[in-house]
């Protein structure tokens, strides 16, 4: 499967942003899927997370309370709406589907098969 991110850009702190990760050459619905990011010299960390049907969704502590994951597997897309954004999100932020794995939610990133090539999230104060 193909993932392509888009929705990244820059953004005052406090502000809100909405990422998109498009899924083509495979079946969507399969796919548990991820939010990853990487800011410059810190490891790829885990986002959010939700499961095949979108029923269950899960998140890092970091983002709880400011982040929401959605999916419409009519569409093959998977979202990450992003709100009270600080700097600290800075970083470039990566989808990626998790074919094996539905439940619990694959928070690790070697346990995802597929990924995109990222978009960039950048808060500025």
């Amino acid at each position: 499967v193909q993932l392509v991110e888009s929705g990244g850009g820059l953004v005052q702190a406090g502000g809100s942003l909405r990422l998109s990760c498009a899924a083509s050459g495979g079946t969507f619905s399969r796919y548990a899927m991820g939010w990853f990011r990487q800011a410059p010299g810190k490891e790829r960390e885990f986002v959010a997370g939700i499961t095949r049907t979108g029923g269950s969704s899960d998140y890092a502590d970091s983002v709880a309370g400011r982040f929401a994951i959605s999916r419409d597997n009519a569409k093959n897309t998977v979202y990450l709406q992003m709100n009270s954004l600080k700097l600290e999100d800075t970083a470039v932020y990566y989808c990626a589907a998790d074919l094996l794995t539905d439940w619990p939610i694959p928070v690790a990133a070697y346990e995802y098969e597929y990924w995109g090539q990222g978009t960039q999230v950048t808060v500025s104060s």
